[in-house]
């Protein structure tokens, strides 16, 4: 069965980049193929691997609404809505992607949660690594995207109220009893050296920090020209912060 590493924590603290960077450092080991799971509603990873998005599992099961009284006989519901989830996998090389996206109503992420969740299961059998880029916020984890992960990564910046929101999260997690093998933070954006104030926050917290990614120009500069982040030099400082990250979190790589 394969290693599932799941990324998580609050908006805006680079939960997406670190989910890119870990499909880069999985790639450039040969440690394929990988299946990068966007769970987020607001879609971002299939940019940040460079893979087209060809439909989300929100979109699928809003045309599948429109279709379903118009079915050939011969065809079930469910098989429809099988294939048109597989015609969904975006194919790369050495990394496929599947994309939850919006709803099928105003602020409902539900149903396309649960579904994104049976395809996720069923996909997974055939990766030996999974990456799953979870939404913000803490509600994704009620939803249950999948019913087990390896690795469990909280992401923060440098700051009080970052390291609190994975505090949280952590908290949820174990109140809802999900079935996680290691919970680790990684803190964005920083420098190995954090303000005390903020390394006080991380011993309250009490997960184990697995490392700092520092502010990378070239990440910065990747996205203003579109290009992917698996595309990173070896030499960025991103990339270099994620060996020992690897190393802390036991991961191959």
């Amino acid at each position: 069965m394969g290693m599932r590493i799941a990324v998580g924590g609050k908006g805006g603290v680079g939960k997406t980049t670190l989910a890119a960077l870990i499909v880069r450092k999985l790639l450039a080991a040969g440690n394929t193929p990988i299946l990068a799971v966007d769970a987020d509603p607001n879609t971002n990873l299939p940019e940040a691997v460079g893979l087209p998005l060809k439909a989300t599992v929100g979109s699928i099961l809003a045309q599948f609404i429109d279709d379903k009284a118009s079915l050939s006989p011969g065809m079930t519901k469910e098989s429809y809505l099988q294939l048109k989830m597989h015609e969904a996998v975006s194919e790369g090389r050495g990394v496929d992607l599947v994309a939850m996206g919006r709803g099928e109503g105003p602020g409902c992420y539900c149903y396309p949660n649960l579904i994104l969740r049976k395809f996720v299961e069923e996909l997974s059998a055939n990766y030996p690594y999974v990456v799953i880029d979870n939404e913000a916020g803490m509600e994704h984890l009620s939803r249950r995207t999948s019913d087990r992960i390896d690795r469990m990564i909280l992401v923060s910046d440098a700051t009080l109220r970052g390291i609190r929101s994975v505090r949280r999260i952590r908290g949820l997690i174990d109140e809802l009893k999900l079935d996680v093998g290691r919970i680790s933070l990684v803190i964005m954006r920083a420098d190995s050296s954090l303000p005390t104030v903020v390394r006080d926050e991380v011993q309250v917290c009490g997960i184990p920090l697995a490392g700092t990614v520092p502010l990378d120009l070239r990440v910065q500069d990747f996205d203003l020209t579109m290009r992917p982040l698996t595309e990173l030099p070896a030499d960025s400082p991103s990339v270099m912060a994620l060996d020992a990250i690897f190393e802390v979190l036991a991961i191959p790589g």
